[in-house]
């Protein structure tokens, strides 16, 4: 496989084979101190969402002004993925990440303390800006410092993010507004963090600024591709509150997001130096895997929101309840990363199989969800997580080693830009589209479950507990639905790896 090792270095931009630092201590360290920072940019969106509740009564904000907090700090993380590749590049990576790094902790650091709605947005938007930075320098930093015949473990530890990070949320968030307050779901960044910045402050290597690549920066690019992400984003995650196109303001955000859209992507076909290369999507790996991505993205999204939300309104559990289960698949990521980075590392392997066997997997355990009853606990969810444990990291790892394969050096920050932001933009279309389904299917269902009682004995009882025991029982119906709908998107995935990826081999095969 081609390596990406000349991400963000000098000479790879300027056309030259660069050679990669070579491995030791001090780049362990700085290599730690990225993951770390980027797990922490993970756990704090995650945290966000499953504390809204309790982070709305410490600020008193209602339901509709709690949406926008996470709408907001979203639109940007997202954004930021698209644009950080190129500010790495011409900052240093250390630089960036350090400075990303400063700033995601002090805003963390401020948000409780915000006198109103509008700073408070403000300062939500600006941390997710600053994290949203961070994701694509894990990246650059694992293909660039490590060596070929452990580059796939890199790979391995970015998986973390979209494997490890999303199951952390709701113990991490059970905890803290638990045990220490609503303010600690902003400042448990603060102190790992910290330690974040001296590691990479120490490990990796001290580049020097390029800021000549401002003399060809695309500034019509970003005009347009700024602000077009985010209005996507933001009217994909609050279109189900607001009815999506009965809403002005959802058509507005959607219409004009996608007309920006495409004057940015038309743009960048001709740009001298653009922010997405679109001449890299003839690569049918890569165009592959980031089809493939979008998909697994939405099923892993929807297999914690589907049982959290089922045990929280049918059975009444509590985030701290719910946390069991999602450390059932989130912990043993730690060594099944790993491990599949080692099936994959294998030269006899082929990790098209490998990837079709962990969504086999995940089509597995989603289509015995479809099958739960009101009477399921806790407990009945253990075997779908048990499937999921290595279904999760055998559909993310094949999809990297595919989308980093066969490209050239100076490809990486064009390759780059592509991975994380379809990441960030399929978990967020991910949310719309299971908001969507969820409110179309429970509106079904209530309704089907209405028209069936008629003179049932059920209607001469109290109205408020006949009223909880149908939206209960149309939850259920709707949970095995989304179950049913996310089975037959792993199974369609399937489909595409006979005829559209190649066979790619890895970095280099231990003997």
């Amino acid at each position: 496989m081609s390596s990406l090792a000349a991400t963000g270095t000098p000479t790879a931009i300027a056309g030259k084979p660069a050679v990669p630092a070579a491995l030791g201590m001090r780049i362990g360290v700085g290599l730690t101190g990225v993951l770390l920072a980027v797990l922490l940019s993970g756990f704090n969106e995650m945290v966000g969402k499953v504390a809204l509740a309790d982070i709305r009564g410490g600020l008193h904000l209602g339901y509709d002004e709690g949406t926008w907090l996470i709408a907001c700090y979203s639109a940007t993380s997202v954004a930021a993925m698209a644009f950080a590749p190129w500010c790495s590049v011409t900052f240093s990576l250390r630089r960036f990440t350090l400075c990303a790094i400063a700033a995601f902790i002090l805003l963390g650091l401020l948000t409780p303390f915000a006198p109103n709605l509008p700073s408070l947005l403000l300062l939500r938007t600006l941390q997710g800006l600053a994290a949203g930075s961070l994701p694509p320098m894990l990246m650059t930093a694992a293909l660039r410092f490590l060596p070929p015949n452990v580059k796939l473990y890199g790979l391995a530890s970015y998986a973390l993010t979209a494997t490890f990070g999303p199951g952390m949320g709701t113990p991490l968030a059970a905890f803290l507004t638990d045990q220490l307050g609503w303010h600690w779901t902003f400042w448990q960044i603060v102190a790992p963090g910290l330690l974040a910045m001296a590691a990479v402050a120490w490990g990796l290597p001290r580049d020097p600024l390029r800021l000549e690549r401002f003399r060809q920066f695309n500034w019509r690019g970003l005009l347009l591709g700024l602000p077009a992400i985010c209005a996507l984003v933001m009217g994909l995650l609050q279109g189900n509150r607001l009815n999506w196109l009965h809403s002005p303001l959802i058509s507005w955000l959607l219409g004009g997001g996608l007309v920006l859209m495409v004057a940015f992507l038309i743009n960048e076909w001709f740009a001298p130096v653009p922010f997405f290369q679109l001449r890299l999507l003839a690569n049918r790996n890569l165009t592959h895997a980031l089809l493939t991505l979008g998909g697994v993205l939405v099923v892993l999204t929807a297999v914690i929101i589907i049982p959290s939300s089922y045990l929280a309104q049918v059975q009444g559990y509590r985030p701290i309840q719910t946390a069991p289960m999602m450390l059932m698949v989130a912990v043993p990521q730690l060594l099944a990363l790993p491990l599949v980075a080692a099936l994959c590392n294998l030269r006899w392997v082929d990790c098209r199989w490998v990837l079709a066997m962990g969504l086999s997997l995940l089509a597995l355990s989603c289509l015995a969800g479809s099958g739960l009853t009101s009477q399921w606990i806790r407990n009945d969810f253990y075997p779908l997580q048990l499937l999921q444990i290595f279904g999760q990291p055998m559909s993310v790892i094949p999809l990297l080693m595919l989308a980093t394969g066969g490209l050239a050096p100076t490809d990486g920050p064009y390759a780059s830009a592509w991975f994380n932001t379809v990441k960030g933009m399929a978990a967020v279309v991910a949310a719309g589209v299971l908001d969507a389904l969820t409110t179309s299917r429970l509106h079904f269902h209530s309704t089907m479950l209405v028209d069936r009682l008629g003179n049932s004995p059920w209607v001469d009882g109290d109205p408020t507990v006949l009223a909880q025991r149908l939206h209960r029982q149309a939850v259920v119906l709707t949970s095995a639905d989304l179950y049913y709908v996310m089975a037959w998107v792993a199974a369609a995935l399937i489909l595409l790896i006979p005829w559209l990826p190649t066979r790619v081999y890895p970095p280099r095969a231990p003997q």
